[in-house]
């Protein structure tokens, strides 16, 4: 989506009489009412936009338009790589540290990040076992159960209504967050809260 505005800054021209941040702006929200027409905006994809919204609003007045489309394309190169790259790159580093040979490890649905983790250390050499818990009517996990198993990982498939029978042989939980709140809760796919309180029942760790 970032990369989408980014090309359409590049093709925006102002139009006479008008000036680049109202105009700029209205087209963005032009752009953003499109998008919520064809789904749902993430969390993640609403502070993208209210990130390019300030920026916008914040250019200063003596910059060319030129000048304001580099600096806005700039800015939106920054964000992807703090907020996106190197923020799923601190947390793979952590993550992997609290792997351990011997591990049980089950996730829920399909998250990037935790597939990311996953590779990562197997790639360490650490030697650990996967359980995908999946549900109707996505089944997310079988994307990632194959993409697993083809890098050479040991994968174990069930569906959610089975959780608690396969939770006594986990040591730990990985889940994806679609996004964290002020307060701490985390905010994430439907049936996640049900992994998680089946984890707490069984004492495993949830990351």
């Amino acid at each position: 989506m970032l990369q989408a505005f980014q090309e359409a800054i590049r093709d925006y021209s102002t139009p006479p009489e008008k000036t680049l941040t109202r105009d700029l702006t209205s087209k963005i929200g032009g752009f953003v009412s499109f998008l919520i027409e064809c789904r749902p905006l993430s969390m993640s994809m609403g502070n993208a936009i209210r990130f390019l919204k300030s920026r916008i609003a914040r250019l200063p007045l003596t910059l060319s338009e030129s000048e304001a489309k580099t600096t806005l394309c700039s800015d939106i190169d920054r964000f992807i790589n703090e907020k996106i790259v190197l923020a799923d790159k601190v947390i793979l580093r952590h993550a992997a540290t609290k792997i351990r040979d011997g591990d049980v490890l089950l996730t829920y649905g399909s998250s990037c990040v935790v597939e990311m983790i996953l590779l990562y250390a197997h790639e360490l050499g650490k030697q650990f076992r996967v359980v995908v818990v999946d549900s109707h009517p996505m089944l997310e996990g079988q994307k990632l159960l194959r993409r697993l198993v083809v890098k050479g990982l040991s994968c174990t498939y069930t569906q959610l209504n089975a959780i608690s029978y396969v939770m006594h042989e986990v040591t730990r939980v990985f889940l994806g967050a679609s996004s964290i709140f002020s307060n701490g809760t985390v905010y994430s796919t439907v049936g996640t809260a049900s992994v998680a309180m089946v984890a707490h029942a069984f004492r495993v760790p949830v990351l």
